[in-house]
């Protein structure tokens, strides 16, 4: 008896801890690739517009026109992207679909191959086919699984998608503009907050990776950094010869 209640307390202690990460929700990359454009974009535009010696005003007028455009062009471009992917997704579904109802017989055996080709003794591989197949829609399941490599049922949504990349792209674009909105005069305010948004966003990726946070929060910095000081030089540039 205490063997069993130890399997068991084990058993329970790795369903606890054996947990995974939402990886195919479809809101992490267009949020992360969101805030980051944003805060790049942004503090890259209006450091060009300072360095062709523009006034405050017009630095916080292009700030918020870059704000709009992008968090706009962000969404309408993953609503489209994801929305295509999944109408792609479903396409091969509906091939997939097709072939059960026609070959039924032939998709069993493509079935039972494929566990065969995995170590499944081929009796074994044909009964566990053919009992999972009993079910159509759980059929195509498991074919889109190992023949495409998707689950039907968590596809990404295009709607999370769109919201997540508006949002994200929205609150990133905004952080250069505040110290402007606040009231400041000057530009490198706004660069400071923004390399630290840089930095923090950075670091706070590195949660869902196998990065340490430092460097992440290092790598988006220096890219972000020198971005928006290529931008201020060619903003210099541009308003020497325009002048």
């Amino acid at each position: 008896m205490a063997v069993l209640d130890t399997a068991a307390e084990t058993h329970i202690a790795h369903r606890d801890n054996h947990t995974h990460r939402d990886v195919n929700g479809g809101w992490l990359r267009p949020a992360v690739f969101g805030a980051m454009d944003g805060l790049v974009s942004n503090v890259a535009l209006m450091t060009g517009v300072a360095g062709g010696s523009a006034s405050s005003d017009a630095i916080v007028i292009a700030g918020l026109a870059g704000l709009a455009a992008g968090a706009f062009s962000m969404a309408a471009g993953e609503y489209t992207s994801v929305a295509s992917q999944r109408e792609l997704v479903q396409a091969e579904l509906d091939v997939e679909r097709r072939e059960l109802r026609k070959h039924p017989a032939d998709e069993l055996e493509e079935l039972a191959a494929l566990y065969e080709s995995r170590g499944v003794e081929p009796k074994l591989a044909r009964e566990v086919a053919r009992q999972l197949s009993k079910d159509p829609e759980q059929a195509l399941e498991i074919h889109a699984r190992e023949e495409l490599g998707i689950d039907p049922s968590d596809l990404p949504s295009p709607t999370v998608a769109a919201a997540s990349s508006f949002g994200s792209f929205a609150l990133g674009a905004l952080l250069p503009l505040l110290p402007y909105l606040l009231g400041a005069t000057q530009l490198w305010p706004a660069v400071l907050l923004a390399l630290l948004g840089l930095f923090a966003c950075g670091a706070v990726v590195a949660r869902v990776t196998a990065r340490s946070w430092w460097f992440s929060g290092l790598r988006q910095l220096l890219l972000g950094g020198s971005a928006a000081g290529v931008t201020y030089l060619l903003g210099i540039a541009f308003g020497t010869a325009v002048g």
